[in-house]
């Protein structure tokens, strides 16, 4: 009965160690979308001028990029994962300035 237990659980923590990459990734997608989302709102209420949206795009296309790049062979490690995290907190931080400088976009309140 032990031995059946500690061969369940072994697979389970294996099962769950292969995932983690898979779920990395998909982790960091979502922030791609939330951080798309941002942008989004930013251009609708005026707050982002059409330069500010242009750099902002780029650096989310250079993400997306290199999200791509660290998934080519399958897996993603914990250096490609700290990689993206710091290019999307760096992102992060920059939507936030954009938004909140005085620069907006002609005709906005």
């Amino acid at each position: 009965m032990n031995i059946r237990l500690g061969i369940v659980a072994a697979t389970i923590a294996l099962v769950g160690i292969a995932g983690l990459p898979v779920a990395d990734a998909g982790v960091i997608k979502n922030r791609e979308g939330r951080q798309q989302k941002r942008i989004a709102g930013g251009v609708e209420s005026g707050q982002l001028t059409a330069k500010e949206t242009a750099k902002l795009e780029r650096q989310q296309g250079k993400i997306e990029a290199d999200r791509e790049k660290a998934l080519a062979d399958g897996k993603m490690t914990r250096k490609e994962t700290a990689k993206l995290t710091r290019e999307q907190n760096r992102a992060s931080r920059r939507i936030y300035k954009e938004k909140h400088d005085a620069q907006k976009q002609p005709g906005a309140k």
